[in-house]
């Protein structure tokens, strides 16, 4: 283990929250009172090393003191009890627009905050052109950054503060408004500063971004250190523990539709055990159940479960008839399972739609839209991003011929 380029040693922060607040000395006295005053703990004992050379990510919901902790790190904000020393230059990178003028062209905003972060005039004219090129805002660098989009700040802002060429950079979620390219070559930028021995903390509530950029984890709940791990284990016992409770009873949930000679009347999500539940793991067995009752005789039903992410990509969508399991005629009510010998879903949130159609799959006898909400956790097999688990398996060959499977 290398020596340590931050240590956070029972850090403790108090903000003062004020729920009248007397404007003047007159206006105290008129009152006969003193301001109403509670105290709020952003941050209460937290302690921690982060190696040099290392990524180190902070996690936890909004309110947790995640940049509260990154401020302090940044010497903007002074902890009530505790210290943090940080070896090196720190360059940061914690609020949209932090240390920009609106009315300043781009051009100016990069020597004025290239100035603020401590890099020389001659270096910044040295590497005007290498920064303006990695945001890429060549044809917009003259005009006023009041202009600019959220997008087109941060681009700015992170290329400035990695070309100050800090032995720590402090990144907020800031960067989560950059596009895809963007974002592409913020990892790599990433990769180059820890192959360089560069330490950098990342606050993030993208957990893949945090996987795979990450060392180690710090989770913060309520201002407090929760666990402090492996980036892998923090993030599987983070998005364990943060998915909401749900019902379990499928009856009302979603829009429906359909002519109505059947219906489908609840859907369940059952575990191995035949018990309904509102969350699973990857790879265990599951089963998904729906309750039905139709009206009237039908000939040749068909039964459909779409598996949908929550922005509507479509995961997964059997029938009965795709498995040549359609009965001649129905009436009645009764159940039909879609049973999963392991769910192979790596974790997320789903939605579940289901439908009742005739057999050309044209007419919707019943269609309910997100009927059943549902989380995935971390299980097995385990992969580090994507929607399912393929479960392929490796195999390294050597040039003896010899090989060895994993």
């Amino acid at each position: 283990m290398s020596e340590p380029s931050i240590v956070v040693e029972g850090v403790s922060k108090r903000f003062r929250l004020y729920h009248e607040r007397n404007q003047s000395l007159k206006v105290a006295l008129l009152r006969g009172r003193r301001a109403v005053v509670d105290e709020f703990w952003a941050l209460r004992d937290v302690s921690f090393e982060v190696p040099q050379g290392s990524s180190f990510g902070l996690i936890g919901e909004n309110g947790s003191g995640k940049s509260t902790l990154l401020k302090c790190m940044a010497r903007i904000l002074r902890p009530e009890t505790g210290s943090i020393s940080v070896v090196g230059k720190v360059s940061a990178l914690l609020e949209l627009g932090a240390g920009f003028h609106p009315e300043l062209s781009g051009r100016e905003n990069v020597f004025l905050n290239g100035a603020i972060l401590g890099l020389p005039q001659k270096e910044l004219q040295r590497k005007f052109d290498e920064i303006v090129a990695f945001a890429g805002l060549e044809q917009f660098i003259d005009q006023p950054v009041k202009n600019y989009s959220s997008g087109m700040y941060v681009r700015l802002g992170f290329s400035v503060a990695i070309n100050v060429d800090p032995d720590v950079l402090l990144v907020d979620e800031v960067l989560a408004v950059g596009d895809e390219v963007f974002q592409r070559k913020c990892n790599e930028k990433f990769a180059d500063l820890k192959s360089r021995g560069k330490t950098i903390v990342l606050v993030s509530h993208a957990m893949t971004s945090v996987h795979n950029i990450c060392d180690r984890v710090a989770w913060l709940d309520h201002g407090q250190v929760k666990m402090v791990d492996a980036a892998r284990k923090v993030v599987d016992e983070y998005v364990g523990a943060v998915q909401v409770d749900r019902t379990v009873d499928g009856e009302d949930g979603g829009e429906r539709w359909g002519s109505g000679e059947a219906r489908v009347e609840t859907v369940e999500l059952l575990d191995a055990n035949g018990s309904s539940v509102s969350r699973i793991r990857t790879g265990e067995a599951a089963t998904i159940r729906l309750h039905y009752r139709f009206h009237e005789p039908v000939d040749k039903p068909v039964f459909a479960v779409t598996i949908q992410t929550l922005d509507g990509t479509h995961v997964s969508g059997p029938t009965t008839r795709d498995a040549d399991q359609v009965p001649d005629r129905l009436l009645g009510a009764g159940y039909v399972d879609l049973t999963f010998d392991r769910m192979m879903l790596l974790p997320g949130t789903f939605d579940i739609n289901v439908s009742i159609q005739d057999y050309s799959c044209l007419h919707p006898y019943d269609f309910r839209h997100k009927v059943l909400r549902f989380d995935v956790e971390p299980g097995e097999p385990h992969e580090s991003f994507g929607l399912v688990a393929l479960g392929g398996r490796w195999a390294r060959t050597e040039d003896t011929g010899t090989e060895e499977t994993t």
